[in-house]
């Protein structure tokens, strides 16, 4: 009696969407790990990026400030596994990465007045890998998204949901559209615009 009991509360747990809140909260984890890489990623390259910058235009202080202070806030955050199930954590974490990147967006739009900075092999090498970083840490979180729109369609839908309140499974936040948007595309810098002639004497 006991094995059929055990049966059938396999097949109720299955057919009511349990294994997929395994599976899909599985992908989130794996997708949010790489997420957190690839952020971690780019904020190892912002100290060497800054130095070079500063070797050719030290007088860009607030900018290269600017960066600096959005490291450290992106590093004052505890980016912990529990993070994807707090939003208000979540939305934090999510305005300090963006905030960094508009600094790094602004500290290669002024890279732009310094003809020696851009044509340095070390900036240029850096920025290469800054952008390459950037697109994957658009591809690690669209993968984020769609595990956890997978997760939480889950968690609104019938029967499964009832399922996720047996076991307390919550939606999870994910990255907003305009955040989105703005981070899809990749700080550049145009090595191949000509600088400004000078001004005549």
């Amino acid at each position: 009696m006991r094995t059929l009991w055990l049966v059938l509360l396999t097949l109720l747990l299955t057919g009511c969407g349990y294994n997929t809140f395994q599976t899909t909260d599985e992908q989130i984890k794996a997708s949010w790990a790489e997420v957190l890489n690839q952020y971690q990623r780019r904020a190892d390259l912002i100290p060497n990026l800054v130095n070079t910058v500063k070797g050719y235009a030290a007088q860009e202080k607030d900018v290269l400030l600017g960066v600096t202070e959005a490291r450290a806030r992106v590093g004052g955050i505890q980016a912990s596994p529990e993070l994807i199930n707090d939003p208000e954590a979540f939305a934090k974490f999510q305005a300090a990465q963006g905030q960094l990147t508009s600094a790094l967006s602004r500290l290669l739009v002024v890279s732009e007045n310094y003809p020696q900075l851009k044509s340095d092999q070390n900036f240029r090498d850096l920025q290469a890998q800054l952008e390459g970083t950037e697109n994957r840490v658009t591809v690690a979180r669209n993968r984020y998204i769609k595990a956890v729109q997978e997760y939480n369609v889950a968690v609104r839908s019938f029967p499964s949901n009832l399922t996720a309140m047996i076991f307390s499974y919550t939606v999870k936040p994910s990255f907003t559209v305009e955040n989105e948007q703005a981070i899809s595309h990749a700080p550049t810098v145009d090595f191949n615009v000509p600088s400004p002639a000078p001004a005549a004497k």
